[in-house]
């Protein structure tokens, strides 16, 4: 089973996108897609339109599928409003006050972005099968979801709510549940595509091996919690991928032949999600596709992409 595991990065899906484009261009078709934060928005996704595809033209165009992820980021992640928009310090001092505190961005607009672009109903009939992860802050457990689960867009807006800065989602019928970003625990779900049997994996992930010494504005509440979040999510997302290689290493040793593939950025990609434009969407999947590419024409990976 070929499985393309797409890791969380918050707006840096951008990137992602564009790496998509270039391994779903070369021919690498996954049977199943994986994603934890912006992955699960970019697998559920791709998974809705490869559903769409075969309901209408009884085969998916890769290709075509990856250029419309593109499209889709390019056309709808225009600005900070199109994500969240804040609320007010009144609503927020109110909130803290009274113990009702809700997240300090209303993720309203990524909600209804996320329902008028994604059908349950295709996800559950798509022939190319989905998993995302949330977690589950009460419980402190990792909760994997597919598309069979009862409202299963809110495990993917779960999926990508970012602690404190949007609030957790609750699950109808599951009242001791509360979930937000998966990636509190895992970053790239590699360890979930290969215990349920995948065979080729390829996992593009948002962040670099190493975190440098930006420039970080600390006195500003949102762009330190980035900041704190990126520096954890790199340790997570190392350690994610080291158990992988680790586990394929051993099961390759044993006569399992599995392979694995990562694609990541060399340098730590840089968005300031409270000033971004289009432009700066545009740059990152321009940046996304080149790392693809390059990726793609190394001489140990040239066959590795293609069907």
């Amino acid at each position: 089973m070929r499985a393309l595991v797409l890791g969380g990065g918050s707006l840096k899906g951008a990137f992602q996108a564009g790496v998509i484009q270039a391994i779903l261009e070369e021919g690498f078709e996954p049977d199943m897609i994986y994603g934890v934060s912006v992955g699960s928005l970019n697998a559920s996704y791709l998974v809705n339109e490869a559903g769409r595809q075969t309901i209408e033209h009884k085969k998916i165009d890769w290709p075509r599928l990856s250029r419309l992820l593109i499209e889709f980021w390019i056309k709808n992640i225009t600005g900070p409003e199109a994500i969240a928009k804040p609320r007010s310090r009144l609503t927020l001092g109110f909130d803290t006050l009274t113990s009702r505190f809700d997240g300090l961005l209303d993720n309203t607009p990524l909600k209804n972005l996320l329902r008028s672009n994604v059908d349950e109903f295709i996800l559950r009939t798509s022939p190319i099968k989905l998993k995302v992860g949330a977690v589950d802050v009460i419980s402190g457990k990792m909760v994997y979801a597919t598309p069979q689960e009862p409202d299963f867009l809110d495990y993917v807006l779960a999926s990508s709510s970012l602690p404190t800065i949007m609030p957790p989602v609750l699950i109808k019928g599951q009242r001791k549940t509360a979930l937000l970003d998966g990636g509190l625990r895992v970053v790239a779900p590699l360890k979930a595509a290969l215990e349920d049997g995948a065979t080729e994996v390829v996992c593009v992930a948002c962040h670099s091996e190493h975190i440098y010494g930006e420039t970080v504005n600390y006195r500003n509440v949102l762009q330190l919690m980035e900041r704190v979040k990126d520096i954890n999510v790199n340790q997570i997302v190392n350690s994610d991928i080291a158990w992988a290689q680790s586990y394929v290493e051993n099961e390759n040793l044993k006569g399992r032949p599995l392979k694995l593939k990562v694609i990541r950025p060399h340098e730590p990609l840089h968005l300031d999600m409270l000033k971004f434009q289009s432009e700066d969407i545009v740059r990152l999947i321009v940046q996304g596709y080149k790392t693809g590419v390059e990726y793609i024409q190394l001489e140990d990976n040239k066959y590795f992409f293609s069907k």
